[in-house]
């Protein structure tokens, strides 16, 4: 499975250079956002063949909550700021986010990661779809059936080691038989001090 993700990933990753062209600057908004995209999508085909060809558990996918928010999101926002800083030409996004990492002084850091767009585009698919993981097959519980209060015969008087009959501290409800409850004494006068 592992082979058939990578080569749909390369798939994807050989669709996103047909988008763009040579020189990224030149790129239209709308294929510059294709492309990463089509590279995101790669990364999350390597992703979720890992899980399908899992061949450990079977189960059925379910997303986990806690990876979801503590590693995709920030993965989304740092990965979606460097995509968006480097945007071609000067559109809404992009100028806001340059300018915006300008008041942060992080100007220097979106440039240089500026290099990487590909490999970030694929790792916020990726870490997508890591979010993901199966349970397990799921076993059927069977449940002994619960009889009514009544129908259950009394245990037979057991005798301790000394031949004494053993005291049976079980509570059956519903039992005509059981003692009734001590009444509470009543408290001896006051101490005085």
């Amino acid at each position: 499975m592992t082979l058939i993700g990578a080569a749909g990933a390369g798939v994807l990753l050989w669709l996103a250079t047909t988008v763009v062209p040579d020189n990224l600057a030149d790129a239209s908004l709308g294929g510059y956002w294709a492309a990463f995209g089509l590279v995101a999508l790669g990364g999350l085909v390597m992703a979720l063949s890992q899980l399908l060809g899992g061949w450990t558990k079977w189960g059925w996918p379910r997303v986990s909550g806690h990876v979801f928010l503590v590693g995709f999101l920030p993965t989304l926002v740092v990965g979606g700021w460097m995509l968006a800083a480097q945007e071609p030409e000067s559109y809404w996004l992009g100028r806001h986010v340059r300018s915006w990492s300008g008041d942060f002084g992080i100007t220097g850091l979106v440039d240089s990661l500026g290099l990487m767009l590909p490999a970030i585009a694929f790792g916020i698919g990726l870490v997508f779809g890591l979010t993901f993981d199966t349970t397990g097959p799921r076993i059927p519980r069977r449940r002994k059936p619960v009889p009514a209060g009544g129908s259950q015969r009394r245990p037979q008087a057991t005798t301790d080691g000394n031949g004494r009959v053993a005291e049976d501290r079980r509570v059956r409800l519903g039992d005509e038989d059981a003692p009734e409850a001590q009444p509470a004494r009543e408290p001896a006068e006051p101490v005085r001090k």
